[in-house]
């Protein structure tokens, strides 16, 4: 409920994308910041009351939160930059690095918070708990899990990593509260310093989590294949067109959340008028971009339909490569022929695992086209597929 009204009262309607971005960057940041400083505040006080290093841990930790939004917030303002002559694709990338500051801060914490849990459990101190100290780490729980679920519809709805990393810290922030909680209700039964051991396996868990978005992080930045869905999804609307014999090639460039841009090659007859061509894969692009938000440019082959000899050549090249390895497959394939001699020419695309290497399939293809033409040169120009 609480969630529905703040989207319905501060995300603006029939805004940009960039604006509609922006404004649920800000919503997630300026909520967290309020929500940190009020945890920190009264966590601190619970730490300093019952004399609990996990409770004051988790308060600072709470603080780098509250500084993590901050960054996001910095960084969302950035990222919703339009285009200019610098950056001729946006300033969306900057999300990717504000996530990366966050998993920084959270790695900082978690080692802070490892280091006093050591000490405590080395040189372990009774813990004082009350029933208000109780009340207030409940209220802490109840806080961050609501923070993680906002957070988390927040992130999905607009594709965020900076708002997904956010959940996840809130996620994170649950575990530490509640083992904070539990370690300071178990002081009643035992002497043992579990204070500190609680805290030094939350900080193990904090650990872990800022490297696995310090890790997603850096595939955003380098440079992940589309997912499997997303490249069905442009196939299918492609090949819905009755003019088109095939699609490949298919790549994406992402430039943030948002910002994508693609390209790909489609196959058609040859014998088709080239204007009406034209006119279909400007409709496919535009489509493209109006379904699925990516800035498609689309190269168009055309295809020699009627040809035995080339359909002979090709089926017999197509069972070859499916023999050696059923995720092999081949596109722009041409033939001519002379006197003297066939030319085969064909791209080939390699999927990442595949056992063999480009040479060996160039001469394993060469020697069983040479067995059925003693006169053929074949020459294969070598892909690799884009997508998952």
């Amino acid at each position: 409920m609480l969630t529905k009204f703040l989207v319905k009262t501060f995300i603006p309607k029939n805004a940009t994308i960039s604006k509609t971005r922006a404004a649920y960057g800000s919503l997630s940041s300026i909520t967290g910041i309020i929500c940190n400083v009020f945890l920190f505040i009264t966590k601190y006080a619970a730490g300093v009351i019952s004399g609990s290093v996990s409770i004051i841990s988790d308060a600072f930790n709470n603080l780098s939160d509250c500084a993590s939004c901050m960054v996001a917030l910095f960084g969302g303002l950035l990222a919703s930059k339009p285009a200019d002559k610098n950056h001729p694709f946006g300033h969306g990338r900057i999300e990717y690095l504000s996530a990366m500051i966050i998993a920084v801060f959270i790695m900082l914490m978690g080692f802070e918070l490892l280091s006093d849990s050591v000490s405590k459990i080395i040189s372990p101190q009774a813990v004082k708990p009350s029933i208000i100290v109780f009340v207030i780490l409940a209220f802490s729980i109840a806080v961050k899990l609501w923070m993680a679920l906002f957070n988390t519809h927040l992130g999905k709805t607009i594709n965020s990593s900076v708002i997904l990393a956010a959940a996840k810290d809130s996620k994170s922030d649950i575990i530490a509260t509640s083992a904070a909680f539990i370690s300071l209700l178990t002081s009643y039964f035992t002497s043992l310093p579990i204070d500190g051991i609680a805290g030094a396996a939350v900080s193990v868990f904090i650990l872990k989590s800022g490297f696995d978005i310090i890790r997603d992080t850096i595939d955003d930045l380098l440079g992940k294949p589309e997912s499997s869905e997303t490249a069905e999804a442009i196939n299918k609307l492609i090949m819905s067109n009755e003019k088109v014999l095939g699609v490949h090639d298919l790549i994406i460039h992402k430039y943030g959340p948002g910002s994508s841009f693609g390209s790909c090659h489609v196959e058609i007859d040859g014998n088709e008028n080239f204007c009406a061509v034209h006119e279909l894969v400007d409709h496919i692009e535009k489509q493209i971009e109006k379904e699925m938000k990516i800035n498609m440019t689309i190269h168009m082959d055309p295809v020699d339909t009627e040809s035995s000899a080339l359909r002979s050549y090709k089926e017999f090249t197509k069972e070859l490569v499916k023999g050696l390895d059923k995720k092999l497959t081949l596109h722009d394939f041409r033939v001519s022929k002379n006197e003297n001699c066939t030319y085969i020419n064909f791209d080939l695309v390699v999927p990442f695992n595949c056992g063999y290497k480009n040479e060996q399939l160039q001469s394993i293809i060469t020697k069983e086209l040479s067995d059925i033409d003693p006169l053929c040169k074949v020459e294969i120009t070598f892909d690799r597929d884009m997508t998952d």
